[in-house]
């Protein structure tokens, strides 16, 4: 097997500031909602993640360059790193999982770290590529796994990744929040919180990235009923972990009451009902000197007025 470009995290390093905080999300509790979904063969709630990586592939397809190591970062299903196999584009890829049980299957040799996306154990510059697929909107240190990411990248090596954020699962969001207040006079948090796309393009930069592009594609998915929805948000593993979410048990009448809030604001004229996913794709570059440079202001050639001087006045 090929050895990886891996080094141990210092034991000597500070905390970050994102783990002196309690953690938004519980992941333990999302890996193992995710590992249940996997060995039931609950795969049905996986075209979201394939039609991803499908995106994905078709982005780093016009990128007109082969990529020594690539890393695929908690794609927990493998559709990410096949697709990097197939295209041609890597030379190595090399899987990051939390569990064992994510790691992609196959013929032919896989290399592949156990680790938390949130603890990178990547040597500085030792990837060119990475690739993350629905994994940044449920890390407690999105900031701090980007800047990471950024470390270990080569000079001109390319970050592209995609996580949902804007207004997904708004329509879940409002028939939940709805219900309880009804039921109890309050609420508390049900659906997990997501980035804006603005506040995700600006985390690139933060994170000492060159070029960034963020985008945002919405996907609307229709269900026969709030509860089939629900059925592949916890195949997904993707159903309620957030530290702070009520240990009170759900009474079927709330959710029977969520469902009417449900159909009586987000359903078509055929009775089924909407689902958004707004998908927000990140892309961006490991600086290095070849890459374009905005001018430095006072820099150009033609000012504004110059070029606007024989213009006549619009009539």
């Amino acid at each position: 097997m090929t050895d990886a470009p891996a080094a141990p995290p210092s034991p000597n390093a500070p905390p970050s500031p994102a783990a002196e905080r309690r953690p938004l999300f519980d992941r333990p509790l999302l890996d193992r909602r995710r590992r249940r979904a996997a060995m039931r063969g609950q795969t049905g709630a996986l075209f979201l993640l394939e039609r991803i990586a499908d995106e994905l592939e078709d982005r780093l397809s016009l990128v007109e360059r082969r990529f020594a190591v690539a890393v695929d970062l908690a794609g927990h299903a493998g559709a990410s790193a096949e697709r990097l196999r197939r295209s041609g584009k890597a030379d190595l890829v090399l899987e990051i999982e939390r569990d064992a049980a994510f790691l992609s299957k196959g013929p032919g040799e896989r290399l592949a770290i156990v680790a938390d996306e949130e603890a990178l154990p990547l040597k500085a510059e030792s990837v060119d590529l990475f690739v993350s697929t629905l994994s940044l909107h449920l890390t407690n240190d999105t900031p701090g796994v980007l800047v990471q990411a950024a470390r270990a990248l080569r000079p001109d090596g390319l970050f592209l990744a995609a996580l949902l954020g804007g207004e997904t699962l708004h329509e879940l969001r409002a028939s939940l929040i709805a219900a309880e207040a009804e039921a109890t006079g309050g609420v508390s948090p049900r659906v997990a919180p997501f980035a804006d796309i603005r506040d995700a393009g600006a985390l690139l930069q933060r994170a000492g990235l060159a070029l960034p592009v963020s985008d945002v594609d919405r996907l609307t998915v229709r269900y026969d009923s709030i509860f089939d929805l629900m059925r592949d948000l916890r195949a997904m593993g993707m159903a309620n972990m957030v530290s702070e979410r009520s240990r009170r048990p759900a009474t079927r009448q709330f959710f029977r009451r969520a469902a009417e809030i449900y159909a009586e604001r987000f359903s078509d004229p055929d009775g089924r009902v909407r689902a958004t996913f707004d998908i927000l794709y990140l892309s961006g570059w490991k600086p290095h000197e070849s890459q374009q440079k905005p001018l430095s202001p006072g820099s150009g050639k033609v000012s504004l007025a110059e070029a606007l001087k024989d213009r006549s006045p619009l009539r």
